[in-house]
């Protein structure tokens, strides 16, 4: 199954780790959402806008990669599954189930997404502009 990181998971030694059997394929953008960061524990989600994107990596994970992020997301209590169409192709993803306010990332996630930003070879304007864009 196709899964779209756009938070920690960007980071391939991370992902790696949690999903054994994850293929980094290449970098995308899901079109008409925003990266933003919220709840206790200040992580990445995203929301729909208008004329915005949210850079990410596309990765190939297997159903048992797809049950340890369940774990890993807090699935279904922090977050939900959404799933879109990329080129034809059903990609899922995770979104917050409660749309709380804006929180600033820890320094240690944030390293940890900027890191994965450098492996996917991502801009870094988006993740920039989401720190403070509020």
């Amino acid at each position: 199954m196709l899964y779209f990181a756009y938070g920690s998971n960007l980071h391939h030694f991370q992902m790696k780790k949690r999903c054994k059997d994850s293929i980094f394929i290449k970098k995308i953008n899901l079109k008409d959402f925003r990266l933003t960061f919220r709840s206790k524990y200040r992580a990445a989600d995203i929301e729909p806008k208008k004329n915005s994107i949210v850079p990410g990596g596309l990765f190939e994970i297997s159903k048992s990669d797809e049950k340890k992020l369940d774990m890993y997301e807090d699935f279904p209590i922090l977050y939900k599954k959404y799933y879109f169409y990329y080129y034809g192709k059903k990609v899922m993803t995770y979104t917050m189930v409660k749309k709380t306010v804006f929180r600033f990332p820890t320094e240690r996630y944030l390293n940890v997404v900027r890191h994965g930003y450098k492996d996917c070879e991502l801009d870094t304007k988006f993740l920039n502009k989401a720190l403070i864009d509020k």
